[in-house]
C-alpha cells in the first residue's frame, strides 16, 4: 500500500514539474525559458535553509503559510526571478516531507485531524508548480532540470536543517536516488 502510494506521489510530482509542456501543441519554434541569471545552486540551498528553519521552528502550518505568502508576493512580478524560483523549491520540499509522513498513515487518521492525504497534497503542489511554471512560460526540460538540482542539493540541504540530529542519515539517503532523484531503495 505505501509502496502504491509512494508510486503513485512520484507520478504526480514528475507530471507536476512536465505539466507545463504537455498542454503545448506542436508549434514551429517552442519559446526561450526566461533566462537564469543567478547561481540557481546557491539559490536553492538558500531555500532549502529557510523553509527548513521555518520547518524546524513554526512547523507544517508556517512553513505552508510561509510558501503561499512567497507565491502571492513573487508572483506578482512580471518576470521570473530567483526569489519566485526559491518558492517553487520550497513548496516541492516541503510537499516532498509532508507526503512521506503522510503517506505513512491511514486514512481514516488523517481524516480525524482534518488532514488532506498525501496524494492530495502531492496533485495540489503539482498545480501549483505547473501554474508558477506556466506563468513565466519555463519549459518542461528546464522543469525537469530544475526538479533536479532541488533533489540532487536542496533537499539534502532542507533534510538537515529539518532534522538536525539526522545529518548522517540524511548524508546516506543520497546514495539510494538516482539521477532522475527516484528513490532505488527496495522496500
Amino acid at each position: 500500500m505505501i509502496l502504491a502510494r509512494a508510486a503513485a506521489i512520484c507520478i504526480c510530482l514528475t507530471a507536476a514539474f512536465a505539466g507545463a509542456a504537455v498542454a503545448q501543441t506542436a508549434a514551429p519554434a517552442a519559446p526561450q525559458s526566461p533566462a537564469v541569471t543567478w547561481d540557481r545552486t546557491a539559490n536553492i540551498r538558500e531555500a532549502a535553509e529557510r523553509i527548513g528553519l521555518i520547518q524546524r521552528t513554526r512547523g507544517a502550518e508556517g512553513a505552508i503559510k510561509h510558501i503561499d505568502a512567497c507565491y502571492r508576493t513573487h508572483g506578482l512580478a512580471s518576470a521570473y526571478s530567483a526569489a519566485f524560483e526559491g518558492c517553487i523549491a520550497q513548496d516541492y520540499m516541503q510537499t516532498k516531507l509532508l507526503t512521506r509522513i503522510y503517506g505513512r498513515l491511514k486514512p481514516e487518521e488523517l481524516r480525524k485531524i482534518g488532514a488532506p492525504t498525501a496524494d492530495q497534497m502531492a496533485q495540489a503542489m503539482g498545480r501549483r508548480v505547473v501554474a508558477a511554471f506556466s506563468q513565466y512560460k519555463v519549459s518542461a526540460a528546464d522543469a525537469d532540470a530544475f526538479k533536479s538540482e532541488v533533489d540532487k542539493v536542496g533537499l539534502p540541504v532542507f533534510l538537515k536543517t529539518v532534522f538536525p540530529n539526522s545529518a548522517a542519515e540524511v548524508d546516506a539517503l543520497g546514495n539510494k536516488f538516482n539521477e532522475t532523484g527516484k528513490n532505488i531503495e527496495k522496500n
